[in-house]
């Protein structure tokens, strides 16, 4: 209680990477937020466009350090997305507890402006500095912090001028480096015995009274240390509030397949409304042609690429009641200019936007371009999935590439949350991966580390090669039981490709998404441009995953081997064992590799291989290892020259069709 008022306090898990927690803070927030403002009353009924925004019930409040918010870079970046469209939480409260110290460092030594505070002039943020001893000061410089926040809805920082008493822990002695400091520390009276003096010379207290408040509130502390050893929890709040009715991945094929499909009649109605214009927008003339070629595509049922059957699969979930949060670099119109997810009218440059124009009551989408940071903005969505696990939230990639930008947040966070606080998030990461002769930092979204960290079913890992399971594996998220992170290496290349295209059968009734896909010479025989042996016929099974599929294809229709058949990995991870091992069980005869585009140290192969001499232990069949096809090892990525690229691919082309 606080002033007469009930404030819910929620607590966010905090790694010790300094500052780190803050954009997860935000964009949980966020989340909050969001559904006071769709249930207001004042709202319901209205677009999303006439929405009055009141962000005043929730508020964001950190808690920083000196060093800390002077030194670490994604302060700034958290103070960049302050009065942005999509990530505005209406002011944070920053809490600056400045001990004139970091660790050991000296503030002469950790930043080079007077204040640590100073990185919050960037947006003009007002600075509230105000002497720790002094209690009722602190009382109401955050008062009027806060009075500001509500107001004028925008950042505002305390920076309390204190000190460290003892060690930043138990065992430093900070002598060793600020020996001058730590004299006049101990020298100097506590906040505690300064305040109580002057207290009592006021004549509010007297010594007997302070005295028995001390003792009273040690005997708490005490009596609560000790109920802290025998405590044991009697019932979870993680799967409370919004969470309700969610559980835990039990392992069921069923639970982790979800029911994905949709009617083809239903995929037909939502392509129509998609690519129903209004006359009064003003549409780009090609991009015209480019909506006129998804109706055509939707109307026939075939050649459905993958901006359309991410749009089918957006709509569908709009449909069902399911919000939609996409962000990222250019997440609007797509890096590769392949989303259009809003249509920019060339005579005003207003946005309309298709998925939020379905029919009266749909769920609301959300597609913003975010600012050019990657630390800030997917720590804010992963804080978003926290809160909302309902909405798909989504973030892209610019390129696949960059997300090493925001290795903090995977690590600490995203592959590692629910097992360390029993916190689940249902966040999609959407990195655009494949080798293209683009070079060593347009290439690689470093498929290895995220499967270096995949274990005890933390996350899911999938490198999709067709618009339909990509389709699927979107609605996947949001119709299972449970919520698992999902990191998916998506198209660059393949989302103009004229073979990695689907047909609408695929994502209509009885269809779902599979963790491994067969050869297109069985499914798409016209495709492939070969007709194959029987089974027991089949002198090589390929293993690959991803665009180095349809290099493989066009590679073995070009040789003219009908005695290669190609099997694709979707999913890495979960190892989809039951589905991987039926298909190989197929072929007794069969030698194995596994193909990859990407160099031998990099990529699936470190990950696959164990899982494959597994995973052949138990078949009856000829191979008991895979053999490695692809590039060598290599300190980059991928090649910088065009040339040098294509012989690469030549090479291992060739040696995988040998």
């Amino acid at each position: 209680e606080f002033d007469g008022h009930s404030v819910h306090l929620s607590l966010t898990a905090n790694p010790s990477h300094l500052e780190i927690v803050n954009p997860v803070v935000l964009g949980k927030s966020r989340a909050k937020q969001a559904f006071d403002i769709r249930e207001a009353e004042v709202n319901i009924g209205k677009p999303d466009t006439e929405w009055v925004l009141d962000r005043s019930k929730v508020a964001p409040l950190l808690i920083h350090g000196d060093a800390a918010f002077a030194g670490q870079g994604v302060v700034a970046e958290c103070f960049a997305l302050m009065g942005l469209k999509g990530y505005r939480t209406g002011g944070t409260l920053h809490f600056v507890i400045n001990n004139q110290i970091g660790f050991t460092t000296a503030p002469r030594n950790s930043r080079s402006s007077p204040y640590p505070s100073d990185v919050a002039l960037m947006v003009q943020a007002p600075i509230f500095h105000v002497n720790g001893d002094d209690p009722e000061a602190v009382v109401f410089a955050a008062k009027v912090a806060t009075e500001y926040r509500q107001k004028f809805h925008k950042d505002v920082v305390v920076d309390m001028f204190c000190y460290r008493r003892f060690g930043h822990n138990e065992g430093d002695d900070p002598t060793f480096t600020q020996p001058l400091m730590y004299a006049k520390i101990k020298n100097q009276p506590s906040t505690l015995e300064i305040y109580a003096k002057r207290l009592i010379a006021e004549g509010v207290v007297t010594q007997a009274e302070v005295d028995a408040e001390i003792a009273r509130f040690e005997a708490y502390l005490d009596a609560e240390f000790e109920a802290g050893k025998t405590f044991e929890a009697k019932k979870a709040d993680w799967l409370d509030g919004e969470w309700k009715g969610l559980g835990v991945d039990a392992g069921d094929d069923q639970q982790q397949r979800g029911k994905t499909a949709v009617a083809a009649d239903k995929l037909r109605d939502y392509g129509h409304r998609l690519t129903t214009i209004p006359n009064s927008v003003d549409v780009h003339k090609t991009l015209k042609r480019v909506i006129d070629a998804r109706r055509e595509t939707v109307s026939s049922g075939q050649n459905i690429d993958w901006a359309t059957a991410e749009s089918l699969a957006f709509a569908s979930l709009l449909d069902e009641g399911y919000n939609i949060r996409l962000s990222g670099q250019d997440s609007v119109r797509g890096t590769f200019s392949q989303r259009h997810a809003g249509i920019t009218d060339q005579t005003t440059e207003q946005r309309y936007f298709p998925l939020n124009n379905l029919r009266e009551g749909q769920a609301h989408f959300e597609v913003i371009d975010s600012a050019l940071s990657e630390e800030a903005v997917l720590g804010f969505e992963y804080g978003y999935s926290l809160a909302d696990p309902n909405t798909l939230t989504m973030w892209e990639g610019q390129f696949g590439d960059f997300v090493n930008g925001a290795q903090v947040v995977i690590d600490q966070f995203i592959s590692s949350g629910e097992r360390k606080w029993l916190r689940m998030s249902g966040l999609v990461m959407l990195l655009p991966h494949g080798y293209e002769g683009q070079g060593p930092e347009h290439s690689s979204a470093r498929l290895e580390r995220f499967l270096q960290q995949c274990a005890e079913n933390n996350m899911q890992v999938a490198n999709c090669t067709t618009p339909a399971n990509y389709f699927h594996i979107l609605r996947r998220q949001l119709h299972r039981s449970f919520r698992k992170p999902l990191i998916l290496m998506t198209p660059k290349s393949l989302l103009r490709h004229k073979k990695a295209v689907s047909s609408l059968a695929d994502m209509a009734e009885g269809s779902s998404f599979h963790r491994v896909l067969r050869d297109d010479a069985q499914l798409r025989p016209d495709v492939a441009g070969v007709t194959l042996r029987a089974d027991k016929d089949i002198r090589k099974v390929i293993v690959c995953s991803g665009k180095v599929y349809y290099d493989l294809l066009d590679a073995r229709e070009k040789a003219g081997r009908d005695d290669i058949y190609i099997l694709r990995l979707e999913q890495f991870y979960p190892w989809p064992i039951k589905s991987i091992s039926a298909e190989l069980a197929r072929f007794p005869n069969a030698d194995l590799v596994w193909c990859q585009e990407e160099p031998k140290n990099m990529g699936g192969w470190t990950f696959v291989d164990p899982w494959l001499e597994l995973t052949l232990e138990k078949l009856d069949v000829k191979a008991k290892r895979a053999r490695y096809v692809g590039r060598p090892a290599s300190a980059s990525t991928a090649a910088g020259l065009m040339s040098r690229h294509l012989k690469e691919l030549e090479t291992f082309l060739a040696e995988a069709m040998a």
